[in-house]
């Protein structure tokens, strides 16, 4: 059982017997003397895709939920439901496009390095890892001469991904995008 101070982003915890995912966590130290540490965190239900806000002290326990972690690899998409295939036993996992709000402009198909959460044999979620990479399949072609100064243009990605980056970049190159922030990271 976790406590409120060993929060980390992406653990799964039991609230009222329902799973939630840590989305982020802020501490925040009162400036009286015997206040103790708060903590505020925000969770993601994974069966209604609700946040919620809560905050704790510091030594408050927390339960862990009964949730599996497995590494699969994103194989296609049927109408609105991607399909997910578990690396170990080839099993397949369906989830709906709503219940990935903010991660399909991450996913390629046959992509290897996401964790799905598997609860009594259903996928709640997947884990998306910390970069991608992906190709920048448009984007305007450089201005010649403002080497100078550090300016962006936008460019769509392969996924449909519209981001900005750097000048000097052309259509064909692989990136690193930051799943996180959803920004340029380098040249993959």
């Amino acid at each position: 059982m976790p406590k409120a101070n060993e929060l980390k982003r992406g653990m799964i915890v039991d609230i009222d017997g329902i799973p939630h995912i840590v989305k982020q966590t802020e501490s925040k130290s009162p400036s009286s003397r015997g206040a103790a540490t708060l903590y505020k965190v925000r969770f993601n239900n994974l069966q209604t895709h609700q946040k919620l806000d809560s905050s704790f002290k510091g030594d408050d326990l927390l339960k862990e939920a009964d949730c599996v972690r497995v590494g699969v690899q994103y194989s296609y998409l049927d109408g609105d439901t991607y399909y997910f295939m578990n690396m170990e036993d080839f099993s397949q996992y369906a989830i709906d496009s709503d219940r990935l709000e903010g991660q399909i402009a991450y996913l390629v198909e046959q992509q290897e390095d996401i964790v799905a959460l598997i609860m009594d044999g259903n996928l709640l979620g997947i884990e998306l890892p910390q970069s991608v990479n992906l190709e920048v399949i448009d984007t305007p072609p450089a201005v010649t001469g403002s080497s100078a100064t550090n300016r962006s243009k936008t460019a769509t990605l392969s996924s449909g991904l519209e981001i900005q980056v750097p000048e000097y970049l052309s259509v064909g190159e692989v990136i690193k995008v930051n799943t996180v922030t959803g920004k340029f990271m380098s040249r993959a």
